[in-house]
């Protein structure tokens, strides 16, 4: 897939949902890890600088992020390279002014996204649901369910195995907390994602990637405002790191910053 696509698309994206949004949220965030390479078995210190946008408007919300990896491997084609996710979701009540009396059913929306990777010239696209929860404490929870349809390029031009389709269940969540006059948050995500199959005929596992992070509101501390300035630790943990038998488990600083 073209960089500058991956790069250049979020961004556009961006500048037209934040122009029609009732709120929203951008952050750039910077994590620092030792990572595996599940395909060469090498093992690098890693530096991801992530953008993160959530915002709402009048018929649902947009949520995406965009990682540009850099590594300490010293190869000029496979230390950096770009990987990004988006979503959007048409809410029931916004658009068909459903009424969920459930206590614990926030909304239910349907979600259109896609996922697509650069040097592996990687595309999925995930239609399914999403549904928010009211549960006591959390800024948010909710769950969501989509295929995960693949459109990569393949091995014909020069990318990863192109797959068979799939499926996959996405949990995430904020929790803020206060201890003393000092400001937290518990926010992350878990998904699974089903086994496949690869062009070559291989199989490709099912995989569960859980990145919980914990975070102190620094800003707040250092008397800026507060959810501006975040620093803290996030956890990684990858069983069947795509789809192959490794297993990772890594501890990563974590900064963010809200523009």
């Amino acid at each position: 897939m073209n960089k500058k696509l991956c790069l250049t698309l979020p961004v556009a994206l961006l500048s037209s949902t934040t122009f029609a949004a009732d709120w929203s949220n951008t952050q750039l965030h910077i994590n620092n890890g030792d990572f595996k390479n599940p395909f060469s078995r090498a093992e690098s210190n890693t530096t991801v600088y992530s953008l993160q946008h959530s915002s709402g408007y009048a018929y649902g919300d947009n949520f995406f992020f965009i990682d540009y990896l850099v590594d300490d491997l010293n190869d000029d084609y496979q230390d950096r390279d770009f990987y990004g996710e988006w979503y959007s979701t048409f809410s029931l009540s916004k658009l068909g002014n459903v009424k969920f009396d459930s206590s614990l059913i926030k909304d239910v929306g349907i979600v259109a996204g896609f996922n697509m990777a650069g040097d592996s010239k990687v595309m999925k696209y995930l239609p399914g649901v999403k549904v928010s929860w009211n549960v006591e404490g959390f800024s948010f929870l909710s769950t969501l369910f989509t295929a995960y349809i693949d459109d990569s390029e393949g091995l014909a031009k020069g990318g990863a195995p192109a797959q068979t389709n799939s499926w996959m269940i996405d949990v995430a969540w904020g929790y803020p907390f206060t201890i003393g006059s000092q400001k937290f948050e518990v926010t992350g995500h878990v998904e699974y994602i089903a086994e496949r199959e690869s062009e070559t005929g291989s199989d490709v596992k099912g995989w569960l990637l859980a990145q919980p992070i914990i975070r102190w509101d620094l800003g707040h501390a250092l008397d800026m405002s507060s959810n501006q300035l975040y620093l803290g630790l996030e956890w990684q943990y990858w069983r069947n790191k795509l789809g192959t038998d490794t297993n990772e488990s890594v501890p990563q600083i974590h900064l963010a910053w809200t523009f």
